[in-house]
């Protein structure tokens, strides 16, 4: 079997880099995970608003649990988690990105039956007998470790109100300089924090000068 002759010419449609989270069945797999979990620790569900911020921070734990000498973040660490990994820079934007897209992988575990609303007081999502089953059959390394996060993460969240939870969220994905996690500067916030700076020496970013247009070097 033979190659078409124009095979070869056609761009790829497939994306430079594949970042989990932007693929649906990961996401949602997520969400189940994270609904099982709420449901051990005996709680009724969630709000969309906390839930938004729970599925973001139980996957993203080290924006939480900065310090060195906390137990659960060595217990982490040995799961996997890693705080200087890149997918930790820029939270702020990656945890709005994530939030657009809850309403609509929620519509979707609500249409296969793995998910139920119910209402007390708000809206709260609770994850149903089949999702409990269907997370239960997630043997992955990172479902263990994803449930332990969640583990730990839910254990304290929990006990914060809504404002705080949400003001505290601020904090975690709010990345300074002087910020308890200077290690998820990326390469754009590092650029900023340079041309801040009254001494920086921005050449070597900027690259050499070209030669003059009419061809001669001076």
């Amino acid at each position: 079997m033979t190659t078409p002759p124009d095979a070869t010419s056609e761009p790829s449609t497939r994306p430079p880099v594949v970042v989990p989270e932007d693929d649906v069945v990961f996401r949602l797999a997520q969400l189940v995970l994270l609904l099982a979990s709420l449901r051990q620790l005996d709680l009724p569900g969630a709000s969309i608003e906390r839930l938004g911020f729970y599925d973001f921070l139980v996957a993203n734990p080290m924006l939480v649990l900065t310090d060195e000498e906390d137990r659960d973040r060595k217990r982490l660490l040995m799961a996997g988690f890693d705080g200087r990994a890149l997918s930790y820079a820029s939270p702020a934007h990656r945890f709005t990105t994530r939030r657009e897209r809850l309403q609509h992988d929620l519509a979707l575990l609500v249409a296969y039956g793995l998910v139920a609303p119910a209402v007390d007081k708000s809206v709260l999502y609770a994850v149903t007998t089949e999702g409990v089953e269907l997370a239960g059959k997630f043997s992955a390394v990172y479902a263990r470790s994803y449930r332990l996060s969640a583990e730990i993460l839910l254990g304290r969240l929990r006990r914060l109100s809504d404002t705080r939870l949400r003001e505290a969220v601020h904090t975690w994905t709010t990345t300074a300089l002087d910020s308890a996690r200077p290690e998820t500067l990326d390469l754009l916030d590092a650029i900023h924090l340079l041309e801040d700076s009254p001494a920086a020496d921005l050449s070597i970013i900027d690259g050499p000068e070209p030669p003059p247009t009419d061809g001669h070097r001076t």
